[in-house]
């Protein structure tokens, strides 16, 4: 055997092999789950329904005192009302010229999916103007759009005599994406630069500094990079210190024989000019670290998750010390996996202050640099709080701007907070791609609701809730489809304001309301259990929770979810209420008995009772029974297997009955003689010539009163087929009813003439 294949094998047999987790992470299922029909039965959602010829579509900016949100398809720039999506739109038509595309499809690129004017920037240039980019078929453009000063003007349209190169702003290629921010009438956009998507940078372009960008063909600095997003975050009250935060993700350098992709935080100072004999025109303050999100196993061997999709990064009181959350998925072929890890701006920023990944030659180790550290450190902005004496890095020492030129990567790595992810995704048919978190205020205390974008075009609503001092508790509240056509989430943006979540895909906008507690069900046990810090119980409904000094009537749990302490005297009559059915069976035959509980996070027991004086006993699983998530289905009928059947569901110590039903096994003698009754001799005559009694309506169809007979959902379907065949399938009008059968073709030959010879004799 080759000894790559006894590698394989030995990492296999020691458990070296990184494995999916398996049992702190078990599958996550919605206490509720929509589709695309059900959602818009609510009538909480709204779906952009305006008919454009476009695709592609990505949400780019929200402004919260217009009421207006911003976004950029293929050809269109849209101006959306926050509060209903689909009220009086405003739509700028931006599509590349004819010629432009023609060049582009000379050039061997797909004429739909990627000679477009794809729209990948709109960022606020002041109150009056948005400044927008395109991929322009391939030549990327730039322009200002005026949308007023107020949103009741109802102003939206381009300025096509400002258009401008978007080059070092937009990507050629629509598939690459971009992260980019505004700020002081600055663009820093992280993009590739040329029309073969080699040479990536981050950019600083527009305004009165210096138009700067990171080392070209460096690997050091970037290494085919993929950017996520970009994050203002001040490091002090000193505005010189503040730092603009990139996240991407790229071909790491520290693995050369293998193919892995690093997650990664990059920063730069805002005040950066760079050097004045290196890195002239180029960032001098650039740093990066490695984003680390990871399970560790119980062999001490790490999973990990380096593919970094999305990242949201949730403000707190103090400006300085925002959480971000980021959403990874597996690079591997190993297994499939998702997760989201939380990180803190202390943590990130021990992280940046620590030691530089040094590395002597090709043949050495990735160590920490030991030798002399220059003055001021390498990526301290000039004028802050630690250099106030220097009012730009062109002042910097040589040794400085050469040390960032060859160590702009940190050492250690930047691990989430408890080291360990806040959700985990494994084994699923689905990965995660986008994040946006919500601060909600329950009667409990103040949470976190991640609503989580998949690529089979549904939202995820979780909470994590600590269970003990180690250990956390993920409950997914919901999980809807918010498309007619499923297409991996995009973009996902949150209004707290008006409790609205905005999603956008390939193919359309979604607006959506944070919350559908009526879905939980009419009784409070639901309601309480259902733990969703939006929703509580109201004496009358589960219903939106707003804070109130009448805490009395408000029934809430979160943290707990105990509907036994919560809701008494609304318990007492949950059993009695439980809907009690009669069924039908044959001997020998199937039968099934349904029970479906509002939540498949229930523990589900059946419970037989054969008279109203015998014992109740559980039914366990054999070859008679097969217990089912709709229900229990009953193999091989037998007599004794008449009496009262009773579903009950568990959740969270709460026992309630959610069905019960009378099963009577009719024995086969029975059947015969409904199916097939005495001849004529012996029946009375037919109940055609009987009028039927007043009010007592037509005579039913045989086989409909078989159906009564029975009433098993198998016998329903059948009774439901006939009914629509009878209906869609009428008589001929050459057949009237009683009318003799004509004669066929084959019927009406002449009749043969027979010879007959008589016999030799």
């Amino acid at each position: 055997m080759p000894v790559a294949g006894l590698l394989l094998w030995a990492s296999l047999l020691t458990g070296a092999w990184p494995a999916a987790p398996t049992q702190d992470y078990l599958p996550a299922t919605p206490r509720i789950r929509l589709s695309y029909k059900e959602l818009k039965a609510t009538g909480t959602a709204h779906f952009f329904n305006f008919l454009l010829n476009t695709t592609d579509y990505r949400i780019l900016f929200k402004d919260e005192d217009q009421d207006r949100m911003y976004v950029g398809s293929k050809d269109y720039v849209l101006s959306l009302d926050l509060h209903d999506i689909n009220r009086e739109p405003l739509i700028i038509h931006w599509a590349a010229s004819p010629q432009r595309i023609e060049e582009c499809v000379l050039s061997g690129k797909d004429g739909n999916g990627e000679c477009g004017n794809f729209v990948r920037l709109i960022q606020p240039w002041n109150r009056t103007h948005l400044y927008v980019c395109g991929t322009g078929a391939y030549n990327p453009v730039c322009s200002y759009v005026n949308r007023g000063r107020r949103a009741q003007d109802y102003i939206f349209y381009l300025e096509p005599e400002k258009l401008e190169s978007g080059k070092g702003k937009c990507p050629y290629d629509p598939k690459l994406d971009t992260a980019s921010a505004l700020i002081n009438e600055e663009l820093y956009a992280g993009v590739y630069i040329d029309f073969m998507g080699t040479d990536a940078a981050i950019f600083r372009t527009l305004g009165k500094q210096t138009a700067m960008r990171t080392d070209q063909y460096n690997s050091r600095w970037l290494n085919d990079p993929s950017f996520i997003h970009a994050e203002l975050i001040p490091d002090s009250a000193e505005r010189n210190d503040d730092k603009l935060y990139f996240f991407f993700r790229e071909r790491s350098i520290e693995a050369p024989q293998s193919p892995a992709v690093y997650a990664r935080i990059g920063r730069i100072c805002l005040n950066d000019d760079g050097g004045h004999c290196c890195l002239v025109n180029k960032w001098s303050t650039f740093l990066k670290a490695r984003l680390v999100c990871s399970v560790p196993g119980e062999d001490g061997i790490e999973t990990h998750f380096d593919e970094l999709q999305d990242v949201f990064v949730q403000q707190t009181q103090d400006a300085r010390n925002p959480v971000i959350y980021a959403v990874f998925t597996s690079s591997g072929s190993v297994f499939r996996g998702s997760a989201v890890c939380v990180y803190s701006m202390a943590d990130i920023r021990m992280v940046f202050n620590g030691p530089f990944a040094h590395k002597e030659g090709p043949n050495y180790q990735w160590m920490p640099f030991s030798g002399k550290m220059p003055y001021p450190r390498p990526g301290t902005c000039p004028g802050g709080t630690f250099t106030p004496s220097m009012k730009s890095t062109k002042d910097y020492p040589d040794e400085v701007i050469s040390f960032m030129r060859s160590h702009p990567l940190m050492y250690q790595a930047i691990y989430p907070l408890q080291r360990r992810p806040l959700v985990v995704r494994t084994g699923a048919s689905y990965r995660l791609t986008t994040v946006a978190v919500d601060q909600v205020d329950a009667a409990d205390g103040r949470y976190e609701v991640l609503f989580l974008g998949t690529d089979r075009g549904t939202v995820q609503k979780v909470i994590v809730l600590p269970k003990d001092d180690q250990e956390m508790e993920e409950l997914m509240l919901e999980e809807v489809e918010v498309f007619k056509d499923p297409a991996p989430v995009k973009t996902l943006t949150i209004s707290s304001k008006r409790q609205q979540l905005y999603v956008a895909s390939v193919v359309g906008v979604t607006q959506l309301s944070l919350h559908r507690c009526q879905a939980y069900g009419a009784a409070c046990a639901d309601c309480c259990l259902a733990r969703d810090p939006y929703c509580a119980w109201d004496g009358q409904a589960c219903s939106r929770y707003t804070a109130s000094s009448k805490r009395r009537s408000r029934r809430q749990d979160v943290r707990h979810g105990n509907p036994i302490r919560q809701c008494r005297g609304f318990n007492s009559n949950a059993n009695k209420n439980a809907v009690e059915s009669v069924q039908y069976g044959v001997a020998g035959s199937t039968a099934f008995v349904e029970c479906q509980p509002r939540s498949p996070q229930a523990t589900v027991k059946w419970l037989f009772q054969r008279d109203p004086s015998d014992r109740r006993r559980e039914i366990h699983a054999d070859d008679r029974f097969l217990r089912t998530e709709q229900g229990l289905l009953l193999r091989a009928l037998q007599p004794g297997d008449s009496g009262l059947y009773s579903c009950t569901a568990t959740e969270n110590n709460f026992k309630h009955i959610i069905t019960r039903v009378q099963l009577h096994v009719l024995g086969q003698d029975a059947i015969h003689a409904a199916l097939f009754p005495p001849p004529a001799a012996s029946i009375p005559p037919p109940a055609a010539s009987i009028p039927p009694p007043p009010g007592t309506g037509p005579a039913m169809p045989r086989y409909q009163e078989l159906a009564q007979l029975l009433a098993q959902p198998e016998v329903g379907l059948i009774h439901q087929y006939c009914q629509g065949y009878w209906r869609h399938v009428p008589p001929s009008p050459r057949e009237a009813p009683g009318a003799p059968r004509p004669l066929k073709p084959q019927d009406q030959k002449k009749p043969r003439n027979r010879r007959h010879h008589p016999p030799d004799t």
